[in-house]
């Protein structure tokens, strides 16, 4: 399901990106350029605050202020809420095919597109921060017909925890 970037037709895909951006850092700003350059819509999902507080024990900011900050980014289509409660991204991943591919009248409860109708590719991205070895989504991917992007925006080069402690930087 990986795919090199040269061969996505630009003008009918929507790259998917998911994350807490809590907060937002020229890493997170690198990898929603990069998606924007290879995907007609950049919808951005937003991780809950509750989500947040499982991962890092709070939130450094509100859900409604990383909202608002996202959207004034000019490389992202849309950012919306999903249901994060499995600690994963699937929902989101299932709710961005539904939206731009036909959603029942198109798919059957299974994930199956007996009609074959296709109106956009759909692409799952991922940071530098995430492999094989590390996205659950990996299997809804499959199953929804949804390509894995990996990289997107080069390699790990900060990470919100590192600002919020202080820590490491470029």
């Amino acid at each position: 399901m990986d795919k090199k970037f040269n061969t996505i037709d630009w003008r009918k895909s929507v790259i998917i990106l998911s994350g807490g951006f809590d907060p937002i850092h020229k890493g997170h700003m690198r990898m929603f350029r990069e998606a924007s350059n290879l995907g007609h819509q950049v919808i951005v999902g937003l991780n809950s605050d509750d989500w947040l507080t499982r991962k890092k024990g709070k939130p450094f900011m509100k859900f409604y202020e990383r909202k608002e900050i996202l959207e004034g980014i000019k490389y992202i289509s849309n950012v919306v809420k999903f249901d994060d409660s499995d600690d994963t991204a699937r929902s989101l991943i299932h709710q961005v095919r539904s939206t731009y591919n036909g959603g029942m009248f198109n798919h059957d409860w299974e994930g199956n597109n007996p009609t074959g109708r296709k109106d956009y590719e759909i692409y799952f991205a991922n940071g530098g921060d995430r492999g094989k070895g590390n996205t659950p989504e990996m299997d809804t991917c499959r199953k929804l017909d949804v390509t894995m992007l990996w990289n997107i925006g080069g390699g790990k080069i900060q990470s919100s925890s590192w600002l919020i402690n202080g820590g490491k930087d470029e």
